[in-house]
Parts: structure tokens; C-alpha cells; sequence
């Protein structure tokens, strides 16, 4: 049988009732097997089919399985006890590749993929599941949630939230094309994809709740942002406003998007001078 087909036969098996207590060498073994083909980037939380992105809901079956039929074990990392049914991610491989994650802080479990000459500031941490492309920095205080999918040579700013998305299992995750920057402290959230090449400002929030007024087409989108624009976070008139215990009237959150300008972005001239 394929990887695919024994993931999907267990997880037949643990929505009839198998349990962590009742899970054999068999199964886990299953269980290890697909971690390592997910750290290895042979399999992939979601793929770009015909121009749209899609989950493989088989892998986040294969995640949620890991945390259903495995004990919860006291671990150690770093000097600090910890109680998880996963341990973290050997990082052995990530130097063979040019890939630097650098010390006190960096944390990366199980299962998640880091491509070749990324680098990864303290602190940050990056989920089971995620996918994070060649040459991508992974700045300071960043979260790379569950099964989030970044592209090549994408700048995530300190303090960057990349939200997780596992369950339902058919629902694609955060996807940030490659390319693209984030500015310090922006979120993308709940499936929202970042079109390749984008350039979005400081503590702007990318949730498919928020409406994306898109100059360059003139029209107005949600829950993605399209491939070279720069974006940037605004706030327009709210219907609350209206309300007599607000005075002076309420703003909700809002995305701007322009056209990318031509000229090199100073940020991006400073990444690769860290490169260099």
C-alpha cells in the first residue's frame, strides 16, 4: 500500500474507535513514516492545482493522527520539561542545506519542512505540518501555524503571526506565495492566500472577514490577496458608528491594495546583505 492509503486506512480505524492506548508498533510506525516524508517535503498539506490552492486532506488526516494515537510523554528541550505526544524535529538536516536556525529560541516540531537557505531568528517556532520554501527568513517572535504553506524567498517581519488551519481537514490552509513580504507584526489568518510577489505594511491583518479593495482591478475581495500588489491596512466607516454610546462615530479594519512599485525595497536589500 502507499503512504496515502495506510493514512487513510488508519484514520478509517480511528474514527471506528482506536485509541492511543489501543495503537500498535504497526501504527506508529505508519505515524513515523509520514512525519519523515513531511519533513523531507515529499508530501504537502496543500498543492496549487490548476491555479488554486487545495488541501491534501489525507496529510492533515495523517497530523491529526498523530496527536490521537499518541501518549502524551514528559520530554525535555533546551533545559525545560514539557509534556507533548511529539517531540521536536531533529535539525541535523537543516545545515547539510545552508540553513541556519539560530540558537535560544528556535523551535520547530515535528513534521514540518524547512527548505534550503532559510533562516530562522530566535525566537520563532514553526508548526507540524508548514511548509517553508528555499530562502524564506523567518524572522524574530514569528508563528508558522499548522500546515501554513510559504513560499521561496518570502521575508516574514519580527513578530509575524502565520495562523494554522488543521481542521476541517478539506479546508487549505494560510498560504503565502513566494516572493512576498510581510511587514513587522501582520497576521494572516483562516485560509487567506497571499498572491506571489506582494508587498504588505506593518501590522496589517489578512483574515477572509476583512475586505481587500483592490485598486488595480477595482473591485473588492476576500480572503486573498492578489499576486504583485502592496497592501496595507486602512480603516473605513462602520455602520455602528451610528450608534449614541459611540461618539464621534466607528472605524472597521480594512486592506488597500496598489500596485508593487518597481525599485528594490530597502528590507529586501538588507536580507541579502545577511546573506552575502
Amino acid at each position: 500500500m502507499s503512504l496515502q492509503a495506510d493514512v487513510e486506512a488508519l484514520w478509517e480505524r480511528k474514527q471506528d474507535g482506536l485509541s492511543a492506548t489501543d495503537a500498535t508498533d504497526d501504527h506508529l510506525d505508519v505515524l513515523a513514516e509520514f512525519l519523515a516524508a513531511l519533513e523531507a517535503g515529499e508530501v504537502r498539506a496543500a498543492e496549487k492545482s490548476g491555479g488554486e490552492w487545495e488541501a491534501n486532506a489525507w496529510v492533515k488526516q495523517g497530523i491529526l493522527l498523530n496527536f490521537g494515537l499518541r501518549e502524551t510523554v514528559a520530554r525535555e528541550y533546551g533545559g525545560v520539561d514539557y509534556h507533548d505526544v511529539l517531540p521536536l524535529r531533529e535539525t541535523a538536516d537543516l545545515g547539510e542545506r545552508g540553513t541556519r536556525n539560530t540558537p535560544d529560541g528556535t523551535t520547530i516540531r515535528r513534521g514540518a519542512y524547512l527548505g534550503e537557505d532559510c533562516i530562522m531568528m530566535s525566537p520563532s517556532f514553526v508548526n507540524i505540518g508548514a511548509y517553508v520554501g528555499d530562502g524564506t527568513l523567518v524572522d524574530s517572535c514569528d508563528t508558522v501555524g499548522s500546515c501554513a504553506q510559504i513560499g521561496e524567498n518570502v521575508k516574514l517581519g519580527a513578530n509575524t503571526l502565520i495562523g494554522g488551519v488543521l481542521e476541517p481537514v478539506e479546508n487549505a490552509p494560510v498560504i503565502v506565495e513566494d516572493e512576498v513580504s510581510l511587514g513587522a507584526g501582520c497576521r494572516v489568518t483562516s485560509g487567506f492566500v497571499v498572491g506571489e510577489g506582494s508587498i504588505v505594511g506593518e501590522n496589517t491583518l489578512l483574515t477572509p472577514r476583512i475586505p481587500v479593495y483592490d485598486l488595480v482591478e477595482d473591485e473588492v475581495l476576500y480572503g486573498e490577496l492578489p499576486p504583485e500588489r502592496r497592501a496595507f491596512q486602512r480603516f473605513v466607516d462602520s455602520s455602528v458608528g451610528e450608534n449614541d454610546l459611540i461618539p464621534g462615530g466607528a472605524y472597521k479594519p480594512a486592506v488597500v491594495a496598489t500596485d508593487v512599485e518597481e525599485e528594490t525595497l530597502e528590507a529586501t536589500e538588507r536580507e541579502d546583505a545577511l546573506r552575502e
